[in-house]
């Protein structure tokens, strides 16, 4: 799910504001916006299809351009405050408005390099969040003390890229690794990939859900490294919970090493226990680490003789809704296939084809998240030439609409000329009534009408820009988990530099616009 550069540097490398004592309506407290999963702020009356045209820049943040350069955290939105990670390893707490700052924390020291890489969720007054060095925080909403850390995973590359999602007293995250694209002398692969509950108030893991069994070891690799299968099944995506039947959704990942556990499947949980209500894999066979793209990769990827190399996982959050009285789960998959099934007892209701699959990278499909505004699907495709926005129908999966990433995204303004630009969309897509927002890899923030599927209107974040914080910094490739939009009061908050595709001479930035 990360770029290669990501994953390699993961792997080797005070002022107060009143906590809301409840969510307001226009809050975006969390990555999902919801326990469904919707992405889909239906409280967000200022800005609507005639007026999103009309959005201004109004303030930025920009980190320091340093080692690692990726932003990965969605910001949240409670009451009067934004609260947001970098790639700097500090977290931040600011003015809405006007940016201005309320606090900051600063990760602990870790073994290796650590950064906030996934979205914070607020709420019970703290701030959850995880790191690239896989652990859990949980800091005082007010102040930004720290409240308490656990360790959720010490494998060699373990991380965090699932945003939390809290309810009934437990905060539910996933773990995932980077430990498939380490070199090849290195005894691959043991990690196990997890979902985990764990107590707001302490910190305590109440429950953990292995989705693969323990890892054995098998012999060697051709270079004499050490063997060790089933291995990976990360869980790289947020989950989501139906309150009424305490059920939890979430995706799962590729095998590593060996085929086994529950990889590419979509997991119903029991939320109070983690006991499995029912899985349904959507792939027969996808076993996959980085060597499957290297030319000499026989013996180091076992899929390529029977065209297993996919590397097809979920990697996007589910959506949770009703048809007819009839309540479904859908997700995306890295085929470029969207799913949906009974969310009671698993059965497939429909599936469609939306992304052309490419095998290798899981480049073409759906990644990190789709929309539901009540009325229809939002669902954006990665690589696809060109990469897509779709409008689909929940009951039937027909397209109702569909808009390309536009021709000219990578001939245009700052990504002319760049290096790693396409007609592509690895961003969760986010609506509010009458309006669907999607960053893309030309690094061109879009606005599109709901009904239609028209460009309403575009920024390009690749420009140099100066942020409150007194540093100038500038937009790249909008993909990965935390170049998602979020939109409350009237407000959009993006971030936008995720790899270093594009030639920057700054660090990325987070951007807010507003009427």
């Amino acid at each position: 799910m990360l770029r290669t550069t990501a994953l390699l540097t993961a792997a080797l490398v005070v002022l107060t504001t009143s906590p809301a004592s409840a969510h307001a309506s226009g809050d975006w407290a969390g990555w999902q916006k919801d326990l469904n999963g919707s992405r889909h702020n239906s409280a967000e009356w200022r800005l609507n299809q005639n007026n999103a045209g009309k959005l201004k820049l109004k303030w930025a943040f920009a980190y320091p351009k340093g080692e690692f350069n990726a932003v990965r955290s969605q910001p949240a939105i409670v009451g009067d405050t934004v609260y947001f990670g970098g790639p700097d390893g500090k977290f931040h707490a600011r003015d809405k408005r006007t940016g201005s700052a309320r606090w900051e924390f600063t990760l602990p020291p870790a073994a290796r390099y650590a950064y906030n890489s996934d979205g914070p969720a607020v709420s019970d007054g703290k701030v959850f969040f995880g790191d690239s060095a896989g652990r859990l925080f949980a800091l005082d909403q007010r102040t930004g003390r720290k409240r308490w850390q656990t360790q959720m995973d010490d494998t060699i590359a373990s991380m965090t890229t699932s945003s939390p999602i809290v309810h009934n007293g437990l905060v539910y995250v996933g773990t995932s690794s980077g430990e498939n694209v380490l070199p090849r002398d290195y005894p691959c692969c043991t990690f196990r990939g997890h979902i985990d509950a764990y107590d707001i108030d302490t910190g305590a893991l109440v429950w953990r859900h292995y989705t693969v069994p323990e890892p054995v070891e098998v012999g060697t690799w051709p270079n004499g490294a050490k063997r060790f299968e089933p291995s990976g099944v990360g869980v790289w995506s947020s989950p989501v919970i139906d309150r009424r039947t305490g059920t939890l959704y979430v995706g799962t990942g590729q095998n590593y090493t060996g085929k086994g556990g529950e990889f590419d499947s979509l997991l119903a949980l029991n939320a109070r226990t983690g006991a499995v209500k029912w899985t349904n894999q959507v792939t027969d066979a996808d076993t996959w680490r980085w060597a499957c793209n290297e030319p000499d990769a026989e013996g180091y990827c076992p899929g390529l003789k029977d065209g297993t190399n996919l590397d097809y996982d979920i990697g996007a959050t589910p959506n949770l809704f009703e048809v007819n009285g009839r309540q479904l789960v859908g997700v995306g998959q890295k085929s470029g296939v969207y799913h949906v099934f009974d969310a009671r007892t698993g059965q497939v209701v429909w599936r469609r084809q939306l992304g052309v699959p490419l095998p290798s990278g899981g480049v073409s499909g759906i990644q990190w998240g789709s929309s539901y505004d009540g009325k229809r699907l939002y669902i954006a495709t990665y690589f696809a030439d060109p990469g897509k926005l779709f409008a689909v129908d929940p009951g039937t999966g027909n397209v109702l609409w569909e808009t390309p990433a536009p021709a000219d995204g990578c001939s245009t303004g700052g990504a002319a000329g760049q290096p790693g630009c396409a007609a592509a969309h690895g961003v969760p897509v986010s609506s509010t009534p009458g309006v669907v927002w999607l960053g893309a890899q030309d690094g061109k923030f879009r606005a599109y009408d709901a009904k239609t599927g028209k460009i309403l209107w575009a920024h390009d974040t690749v420009q140099d820009v100066r942020g409150v914080n007194g540093l100038t910094g500038r937009g790249g490739v909008m993909a990965g988990p935390g170049t998602g939009a979020v939109v409350s009061d009237g407000m959009v908050y993006v971030q936008s530099g995720y790899h270093s595709d594009f030639v920057n001479p700054n660090g990325p930035v987070l951007l807010a616009f507003g009427l």
